[in-house]
């Protein structure tokens, strides 16, 4: 099987050494001092205080070179993708399986979901159509990611808390796809499991990022700040209750309350959200793909989002004034 990893960063490279270890022929598409890492010592899995894991895969930042692929595996920060969509073209072929492991709403999850929005495409993370033209959302599997880890160095990954992903088919024809893909990751070391409606289970991940994270990045703060605070927490609840109310128009329930996903959030101590990290790093946040897409889908399924907007354009002006 040949499967693609673009994007090496923290979730990808451990993306690529599970489907490695799983006998897949693995290659990562990426660049700079990254590529130059992976390319001389390999992908390099540190845990705890074990010696370095290893794992051996090819390197390009050419998808040309890399050819064609049976499963193409996205695992790049999603505001990356629009302008990086084009370059991906050769490595898409007609029975190419792509794999959505990002943060927010991927650009397939309006296609084929029942009702007013079905087959409508979300400007916020596929701007013009851009990702949709060459990533086909008919062949698309979800991989819902609950763990955390961080790059040390190039090619360099330190493990975090958890193990689990959840996988699921975008359409129900790839659902044994999806399958066989969750069972190679298992085989890598993944607590994965596949799920038959993997839309309910990225929107209650999202559900618990949309708040917390822009938060964070326009405070400064730990999530249990934010919670011990009465005014953010709840603004907080605010905008929970919006995009939870967009969801129930979706077809698409979470199965638990505000403050029950809060009390959850909380559960998780003193953290720093992944968006706070990157503002503190300088690098670009995660803005539309975890924030901006319930303004549009509000607007598109007649839910107002006030507190939602509010936030957004906040938030984008944060991060214009800071250059990132």
């Amino acid at each position: 099987m040949r499967t693609a990893v673009v994007g090496a960063g923290a979730i990808g490279s451990l993306l690529a050494a599970a489907l490695s270890r799983a006998g897949h022929h693995v290659s990562v598409l990426a660049r700079g001092n990254t590529l130059a890492a992976i390319r001389t010592h390999g992908i390099r899995i540190l845990a705890g205080d074990a010696p370095a894991d290893i794992v051996q895969v090819q390197a390009s930042d050419d998808a040309a070179t890399l050819g064609e692929q049976d499963i193409v595996v996205i695992a790049l920060k999603a505001q990356a993708l629009p302008s990086l969509a084009e370059s991906l073209r050769p490595m898409i072929g007609p029975g190419t399986l792509v794999v959505s492991a990002m943060n927010g709403l991927p650009w397939w999850f309006l296609q084929g979901l029942p009702g007013q929005a079905d087959n409508a495409r979300l400007e916020a993370v596929d701007p013009g159509g851009r990702v949709s033209a060459v990533l086909p959302a008919e062949r698309s599997i979800g991989c819902v990611v609950h763990l955390s880890s961080s790059t040390v160095e190039p090619g360099v990954v330190k493990r975090g808390r958890g193990n689990r992903l959840i996988v699921g088919a975008a359409h129900a024809q790839y659902t044994d796809a999806a399958r066989a893909f969750a069972h190679a990751l298992t085989q890598g070391g993944f607590d994965a499991a596949a799920a038959d409606h993997i839309r309910a289970d990225i929107w209650a991940k999202l559900w618990g990022n949309m708040n917390m994270n822009p938060l964070s990045a326009l405070t400064g703060s730990t999530a249990d700040r934010l919670l011990d605070d009465p005014f953010t927490h709840a603004l907080a609840l605010r905008m929970m209750e919006e995009a939870d109310a967009v969801g129930q128009r979706l077809g698409l329930s979470t199965g638990m309350s505000p403050p029950q996903r809060m009390a959850v959030t909380r559960e998780l101590g003193a953290f720093k959200t992944s968006m706070l990290q990157d503002f503190e790093a300088g690098r670009p946040l995660e803005i539309d793909p975890i924030l901006g897409v319930f303004p549009e889908l509000g607007r598109r399924v007649g839910v107002p989002t006030p507190f939602c907007d509010a936030m957004l354009g906040l938030l984008r002006q944060r991060a214009a004034n800071s250059g990132l």
